[in-house]
């Protein structure tokens, strides 16, 4: 038998070889921990995770409090800073345990998590922002961190899919309430428009159509007259009649969801495309040779 016979790197395909170094070693274990679920340490990793976003928000939402900033503000800044720091240290470490680190920090939650650690930064080293910008919408930047618990809860993962899968049938809902309340709004402008009215033009009048369909009514513009409380009342009897056909077409995608199998967390350190399969070799995205999978009961 020859040496090449006798490698196993010799059956690889071309392509595969830029995954040289994963199989083994501490960036792999690192990877399967951060980036997979079906692990007790990863399992552990994503509940950790989600408390320190909970708690984050949690001391973002209290620091806007003013008596509460006042009296435990400083308090409330080493938290915050401990926090932007374990978020930090995670993200190095997502960056660092994939094989091209870039493509993780373009993808969405890459912007997520640099969002989520950025203003704390920011405000320290660009105190010109004083200036600029209110550092209260710095502050609100940090909300972003609750965009990271989509990546760590199956469920949200769940309401993905159906939205996805119901796109063609709520876009068409959305353009037929769109026509409604354009027409709507235009006989509104019709009957009751003029100079010195409420319905000073056609798009304040779609404006009431949209809330009168909504069963909203703010009661900041108000028909005067027999006809124009006519057509609102149709409109408002329309809302009842289309606010659940939404809600039905998601409902019955996520029932639809329920019985399909369920996908694991498997993800590729090439591409980082998940749900991979369990038995897979190669990933089905960009062919990269995948490293045994590890999954615990």
């Amino acid at each position: 038998m020859s040496a090449s016979e006798r490698s196993p790197s010799a059956k690889r395909p071309q392509f595969a070889s830029q995954f040289e170094g994963y199989e083994d070693g501490f960036r792999h274990r690192m990877f399967v921990v951060i980036f997979e679920a079906d692990t007790r340490l990863g399992r552990w990793f994503d509940f950790t995770l989600i408390a320190a976003i909970i708690l984050s928000v949690t001391v973002v939402m209290l620091d806007s409090i003013h008596a509460v900033r006042q009296q435990y503000g400083s308090s409330l800044s080493v938290l915050e800073w401990f926090f932007t720091v374990l978020f930090t240290l995670e993200y190095i470490a997502r960056l660092a345990c994939v094989k091209q680190p870039m493509k993780y920090a373009r993808s969405f939650y890459g912007v997520v998590d640099l969002l989520a650690i950025l203003p704390t930064y920011a405000a320290v080293l660009m105190p010109e922002l004083h200036a600029l910008v209110d550092l209260r919408l710095l502050r609100l930047l940090r909300m972003f961190r609750l965009l990271k618990l989509v990546s760590y809860v199956h469920e949200y993962s769940m309401l993905g899919q159906a939205l996805m899968a119901s796109r063609r049938k709520i876009i068409i809902f959305l353009s037929v309430v769109a026509i409604v309340v354009t027409l709507n709004g235009t006989l509104l402008y019709l009957v009751e428009g003029g100079p010195g009215t409420a319905f000073s033009s056609i798009p304040t009048a779609i404006y009431f159509a949209i809330t009168s369909l909504t069963t909203v009514g703010f009661g900041d513009i108000v028909p005067q007259t027999d006809v124009g409380r006519a057509i609102t009342a149709f409109t408002m009897l329309i809302g009842w009649s289309v606010l659940a056909v939404p809600t039905g077409i998601i409902s019955s995608e996520m029932t639809a969801q329920r019985f399909l199998p369920r996908v694991n967390t498997r993800t590729c350190p090439s591409c980082l495309a998940t749900g991979l399969d369990g038995d897979a070799k190669f990933c089905k995205s960009c062919g990269t040779m995948l490293p045994e999978y590890q999954k615990e009961a």
